[in-house]
């Protein structure tokens, strides 16, 4: 018998090349895409994320679900079709990825972001923030592009993570 949670959504792991790719915009608003929307904020938060990506969990569309709030008030926000426009000093940073997992690199991104998106309906929003939420925003927006941590990797992180990557690869059934 399965004890976790039925709403659970697999998790792509590296090197999957669904992670690799550039995420297809989504047109149809229906009940299909709130669903997979609720699972992917439960999947999230069940694996201890800050964000994820719908292509994290099988989906080359381009959806995120995000919660930065470091507190126990959740407050999870889902960006459809999302567009992000860079701004202020880049900064580096420690990240993790839900898809690459026990790989820790630093990532310099510009500090603050904003965002304009559609949420479950179809309606626009906006949204700006500096510092935490703003790198969760890129990270994110980042599957939506076929990018990852890995693709960021100077090349000490590389050597120092290789032993994972390695065993990441031998697992998805690469040499």
């Amino acid at each position: 018998m399965n004890d976790s949670p039925v709403n659970l959504l697999p998790i792509s792991y590296w090197p999957d090349p669904i992670l690799g790719r550039k995420a297809a915009p989504i047109e149809a608003f229906d009940p299909d895409l709130r669903a997979l929307a609720e699972r992917m904020i439960v999947t999230m938060y069940e694996s201890d994320g800050v964000g994820l990506a719908a292509p994290q969990v099988g989906r080359s569309i381009r959806m995120f679900v995000a919660d930065p709030q470091v507190d126990p008030e959740r407050k999870p926000m889902v960006f459809v079709n999302p567009e992000i426009h860079l701004q202020g000093e880049i900064v580096s940073h420690e990240e993790g990825c839900l898809s690459i997992p026990e790989v820790r690199v630093q990532v310099r991104r510009p500090e603050s972001a904003r965002v304009r998106a559609q949420d479950l309906d179809g309606e626009f929003f906006e949204v700006e923030a500096s510092d935490f939420a703003a790198r969760v925003w890129q990270h994110e927006f980042d599957h939506l592009e076929g990018n990852l941590i890995v693709d960021r990797m100077s090349p000490k992180d590389r050597l120092v993570n290789r032993k994972i990557l390695k065993e990441l690869k031998l697992a998805a059934g690469g040499a």
